[in-house]
């Protein structure tokens, strides 16, 4: 192998073998032995020898160059909606890359000059993302918590108080907005950064969209059956848009551990004996009504999975605080037009238990909202609503306790799935892998006693 490099009137000429570098220096015009004259060339060791341009800026040269590297750039697909995931990290990684290059070696060097340096290094980086997954995850689990809380206290406000799903929406909405008190005391704009407001707005309505369909289908179809489907296509559709829009992509475990999560989801949604085997003909203004309901769940998913997706693109840019100051008062514009379209009454709390309920509600809700956002910085969308599927069992065990109703079979089996899926899903996450660690400990001792670097 050869390679060519022009640089200050000289040609270099760079053989690789596996065992040894040569280099042979030499003009433009071909080189010839003039009889009686000795004639040396700088080898390792000798003076003006690192004076010579190296193979390796004879590499960079290439590679910034190269027609191949302009190939591969204009064969990315134009990811303008969200912005290309590689882009982002290249433009904010240049600067630290740029001059960062004597540093890494000089680490580098250090690791492999102690052979403890190395398992100290490994050791501190693991604790370091273990612990950070500990947070994460018990911040996901605590979230899925509070959404099966909300289930049970949206139903029993629906029941009990005669409170409309809707206009618990909008209630929710107005105490959010004492969340712009973050922002305010960070120094932050609340509309977002410049160059991200239409993001951080689309972010915004689509996550109040989604809230507005969920909570209008409570009117149409059970409670359960809309948790159940918005999550069930949250968590799938998140998946596809977070593979298209954002180009991350699931790991196989991941992958077979969620689909095993909306199997138990769909175990949960079949409908009862009476439901399949009544033989009494059908309303037809109930059976459009359920469709409506239905319909809407589904809409509901399908406007949270352009969320998340939204705000992982965001992740970087907008903080926790701005984005639920954004969902709330996107959420006071549109809550009361969902309000208007679908002629519900208005109905106020009336009674101290009332209120407490309602403030509870908001509660629930905020936790929720802080630990979904939180783990979107770090985890993949679909990961983020499949540890959501939680709320489905929770709120099945919170309302027994309150209305005992026996579950059928394949929704005791369908809720086993799911908390046998998420459990699997966190114990990957967090459990240490000692032959993966041992083969990263083997990988970056190879790296460290390369020749090449």
């Amino acid at each position: 192998m050869e390679s060519t490099h022009l640089l200050g009137g000289s040609k270099k000429r760079v053989k690789i073998h596996p065992h040894t570098v040569t280099a042979k220096y030499a003009t433009h015009t071909p080189y010839a032995p003039q009889p009686g004259v000795h004639t040396h060339f700088p080898q390792p060791g000798d003076d003006g020898y690192d004076d010579a341009p190296s193979f390796e800026d004879f590499g960079s040269f290439l590679e910034e160059t190269s027609d191949r590297k302009q190939l591969t750039e204009s064969r990315k697909w134009p990811l303008t909606l969200f912005g290309s995931k590689d882009k982002d990290k290249d433009t904010s990684n240049r600067p630290q890359a740029a001059g960062g290059g004597e540093g890494s070696q000089g680490g580098a060097k250090a690791a492999k000059g102690s052979g403890k340096g190395v398992g100290e290094q490994l050791a501190s980086f693991g604790e370091a993302s273990v612990s950070a997954s500990r947070l994460t995850w018990v911040g996901l689990l605590g979230a899925a918590l509070a959404h099966g809380c909300l289930i049970v206290l949206t139903r029993v406000a629906s029941e009990r108080f005669s409170l409309g799903p809707l206009f618990l929406l909008l209630v929710r909405s107005i105490v959010q907005l004492l969340s712009v008190i973050v922002p305010l005391h960070r120094g932050e704009n609340l509309f977002g950064p410049e160059g991200y407001r239409l993001r951080l707005l689309c972010y915004g309505v689509t996550y109040s969209l989604s809230l507005c369909c969920a909570y209008a289908s409570l009117t149409f179809v059970s409670p359960g059956n809309a948790t159940t489907t918005w999550r069930l296509a949250t968590t799938a559709l998140s998946a596809t848009l977070a593979f298209l829009l954002l180009e991350e992509r699931l790991g196989l475990a991941d992958g077979i551990t969620i689909a095993a999560g909306l199997c138990g989801l769909g175990l949960v949604l079949l409908p009862t004996v009476d439901e399949s085997n009544s033989d009494s003909p059908t309303d037809p203004v109930v059976f459009w009504r359920g469709a409506f309901g239905w319909s809407l769940s589904a809409l509901a998913g399908l406007w949270m999975a352009l969320a998340l997706v939204g705000y992982r693109s965001l992740k970087e840019r907008v903080g926790v605080g701005t984005a639920l100051f954004t969902v709330s008062w996107t959420g006071c514009l549109l809550a009361p037009a969902s309000l208007a379209l679908l002629q519900e009454g208005w109905s106020w709390p009336m009674s101290a238990p009332a209120w407490g309920l309602v403030l509870g509600l908001v509660a629930c809700s905020v936790a929720a909202f802080l630990g979904m956002t939180h783990a979107l910085t770090r985890l993949h969308p679909a990961l983020v609503s499949a540890s959501q599927s939680l709320e489905v069992p929770i709120s099945m065990l919170l309302h027994l306790a309150v209305l005992p109703v026996a579950p059928t079979a394949p929704e005791v089996v369908g809720n086993v799935m799911v908390m046998l899926s998420v459990g699997w899903l966190v114990a990957m996450k967090l459990l240490p892998s000692r032959g993966g660690s041992r083969r990263q400990r083997e990988e970056y001792e190879e790296i460290l006693d390369s020749p090449i670097k």
